[in-house]
């Protein structure tokens, strides 16, 4: 089956249309957006720590709505940790509703916080207690007062009071990724930072410690000896995109339309309707049953005399052109002239051609053909040879040119 220029344009708009929908619901969501989320199983995902600090006992729960509803949420009272992973935060930039929640007693970690380049090597290790402590980036950060782990280059990880509560910042956001599941010491480092504790403990660093409360449960017969960890620790998954169920509700109002309009997907769906239509209108301008377009009827005769000009070009016959049309029109000139049909001289023919138009005589006798011999000429010459005989109907009078 052949397909028009049109119906393919159309098909391949259409075809175009359909990879971007589906790679936009089903292409892995393997983004900036999901880096660092404890859903994600990537190199620069968490879902490993957040395995690790539950089968170590913390009390660790994601968050999936916005920092307002945490402020007011009851379980999130004092002593709690939020835990942020993300990029590019700059430090003096902590929102006051945070700062104000973090006051009570709270602790904020955040992974990622902006800190310019310096001279370090990327990757760097730096002795614990718990293991080495991997860091791969360049960033610190120098004016940071209250260090918690840094080198001679400036601070990795520092921490700023704020109230009752403290902000834990660190250049890197890849701290305790998935990828870093061979180095214990960052998995136990960003543990010791998210949990409080009742008595002062040491985690080792490379120049410094960090110092933690303990918080003891004696009422437990089964802690004495040990500590157990009270608070509890919150992972913020709604800046990465998750949302509760009452989340959704709230801000698309149950609407379809509302919640594809506030999604990346909603402008992708427009440009595709855009190019379908386009696409529709130009390539393909009906929508009934296709009408079969019967053949155009071919006229034998001049198909012939096509055919046998070209044979005749081909083999630079032009001596036979002359010699087949000269006689045609002479005998045209003959009719026209009122002498019948039959074989007349030349020279009978010109004079009667002299006497009915009073044209020159040389005007016809140099387009007869001669008896003695035939001419060959050029392709040129036999136009301006036929536009001659052309010029010699026009000299008839006006009843008799069409005359055959």
């Amino acid at each position: 089956m052949n397909l028009s220029k049109n119906r393919l344009w159309l098909l391949g708009a259409i075809a175009i249309t359909a990879i971007m929908i589906v790679t936009l619901l089903f292409a892995p969501a393997n983004n900036k957006v999901n880096s660092g989320s404890t859903y994600n199983r990537a190199p620069d995902g968490y879902g490993a720590w957040y395995a690790f600090m539950s089968k170590r006992g913390t009390e660790v729960q994601r968050w999936q709505k916005p920092f307002e509803d945490f402020a007011k949420n009851q379980d999130a009272k004092p002593p709690s940790t939020l835990l942020r992973i993300y990029s590019k935060l700059i430090p003096e930039d902590v929102p006051n509703t945070e700062k104000k929640w973090v006051e009570q007693g709270n602790t904020l970690v955040i992974l990622g916080a902006r800190a310019p380049v310096t001279p370090a090597p990327f990757s760097s290790l730096h002795p614990a207690s718990a293991g080495e402590i991997k860091i791969d980036t360049g960033r610190r950060y120098p004016s940071a007062k209250k260090q918690v782990l840094d080198d001679q280059f400036g601070a990795i990880v520092w921490k700023e009071p704020v109230g009752k509560g403290t902000v834990y910042f660190a250049s890197t956001s890849h701290l305790a990724a998935n990828a870093y599941q061979d180095f214990p010491g960052n998995y136990e480092f960003l543990a010791g930072l998210v949990t409080q504790e009742s008595e002062e403990q040491e985690i080792e660093g490379t120049q410094q410690t960090l110092a933690v409360k303990l918080i003891q449960n004696s009422s437990n017969p089964l802690s004495q000896g040990t500590s157990k960890i009270l608070n509890k620790v919150w992972v913020d998954e709604y800046i990465h995109g998750y949302k509760d169920r009452e989340v959704l509700e709230r801000e698309y109002e149950g609407n379809l339309f509302t919640y594809l309009a506030k999604t990346p997907l909603f402008p992708v769906l427009i440009q595709g309707t855009i190019i379908l239509l386009v696409a529709i209108f130009a390539g393909w301008n009906r929508f009934g049953q296709p009408v079969t377009i019967s053949a155009p009827q071919v006229d034998n005769s001049e198909a012939y005399i096509q055919a046998l000009a070209g044979v005749l070009q081909k083999a630079n016959s032009t001596d036979f052109a002359v010699e087949i049309i000269g006689k045609e029109e002479q005998l045209q000139l003959q009719k026209a002239l009122l002498l019948g049909q039959g074989s007349l001289e030349s020279e009978t023919l010109t004079n009667a051609w002299v006497e009915q138009t009073g044209r020159k005589a040389a005007e016809l006798s140099e387009l007869l053909p001669s008896p003695s011999h035939k001419r060959r000429i050029s392709d040129s010459d036999l136009l301006a040879w036929l536009g001659k005989w052309q010029q010699i109907r026009q000299y008839l009078p006006s009843d008799r040119k069409n005359l055959k």
